[in-house]
């Protein structure tokens, strides 16, 4: 398959051109012509192009890039060194961000309910990202223990384990800051990746359980599915790596 075709199929199938992010979606890193094999993982970290290299991969697909708004442009240091294997390999790289997260498909809230068994009722939030809903379980104790299974560790809890569940939101990665919007929307328990020293506080004061479950166990599975997606679509062979990540 053409890189040029590969890539306005990838940013079609999510719909790019309808977000605003902090970083380019799509082709970040210009490889050879043709994609047969592709290697997807959560972040573009060097050991991740080390495998896909070792693979004879033709492009790496992730959620976390590179060029994020507001940092140093400068190609020094790991960014040198990651772009400059990429680069000696002929390998593309291509970045989905917040359009991987909200795709209705294979996106990373979607995976994230469906590996919970969790149920889907509504958006919330910044371009409606987040997603609403419920959970099987009656109470947070019951409801952390779920997730610690699914996702195979324990998730820091700002609540009584005692207390319901209640009207579900969730938003994968770094929004804990989503708190507000997600209690504004009717949800009193609240899961994402990260937790920041507010986010306590404002659980605390507004009466909203807050689950952090870790930024990399959260963003998985999203990654994978498209990397699925594809390769059955378009008859390509796919490798998901999962360099496991305890942030």
């Amino acid at each position: 398959m053409q890189r040029d075709q590969f890539q306005s199929e990838v940013d079609i199938f999510l719909d790019c051109a309808s977000f605003a992010d902090y970083c380019p979606n799509g082709l970040q890193v210009e490889g050879r012509d043709t994609v047969e094999r592709i290697v997807t993982g959560v972040t573009a970290s060097l050991a991740l192009i080390e495998r896909a290299v070792a693979l004879r991969a033709d492009a790496i697909l992730v959620h976390h890039g590179y060029f994020w708004r507001g940092e140093d442009p400068r190609i020094v240091r790991q960014k040198r060194k990651r772009l400059g294997m990429l680069l000696a390999a002929d390998i593309s790289l291509f970045a989905y961000h917040l359009p991987l997260d909200a795709h209705c498909e294979v996106g990373n809230n979607v995976m994230l309910a469906r590996r919970l068994g969790w149920s889907i009722e509504g958006r919330f939030g910044k371009q409606q990202i987040g997603c609403l809903g419920a959970a099987p379980q009656s109470n947070i104790g019951e409801l952390a223990q779920a997730v610690a299974r699914g996702l195979g560790r324990a998730p820091l809890v700002v609540g009584d384990p005692a207390s319901p569940v209640g009207p579900l939101a969730w938003c994968t990665g770094a929004a804990q800051d989503w708190i507000e919007e997600a209690w504004a929307a009717g949800a009193r328990t609240f899961v994402s990746g990260e937790i920041s020293e507010p986010t306590a506080h404002f659980a605390r004061e507004m009466g909203i359980t807050y689950l952090a479950c870790g930024h990399h166990a959260t963003e998985r599975d999203g990654i994978r599915a498209l990397g699925d997606h594809l390769a059955q679509a378009y008859g390509l062979d796919h490798v998901f790596i999962d360099l496991d990540n305890p942030a």
